[in-house]
């Protein structure tokens, strides 16, 4: 199958799981296993509970999908916590 063939489709991050799996509800109410594409693993683009995602499937297995795509989020994140210089002693 070419990747032309794909279906696309828009939806939210529901569930985090483990080995780079999320559990992700798609637009039209149903509820897929998506795991992260290579390009979005090799350049480690974080994707979190509340995520707008574009998930790619198959026509064949239309219960497990690949996320392709992490729309940036207009909401509102706690700062990170500024990190502490850690000062050696140079002898």
């Amino acid at each position: 199958m070419a990747k032309e063939e794909l279906l696309e489709f828009d939806g939210v991050v529901t569930e985090v799981l483990p080995d780079g799996n999320f559990r992700v509800m798609l637009d039209n109410e149903h509820e897929v296993l998506a795991y992260t594409a290579g390009k979005m693993r090799k350049f480690r683009i974080r994707t979190g509970v509340g995520d707008r995602v574009i998930v790619e499937m198959s026509p064949y297995d239309l219960a497990r999908g690949r996320i392709s795509f992490r729309h940036k989020s207009e909401r509102v994140t706690a700062a990170a916590p500024p990190r502490r210089q850690q000062n050696f002693r140079r002898r």
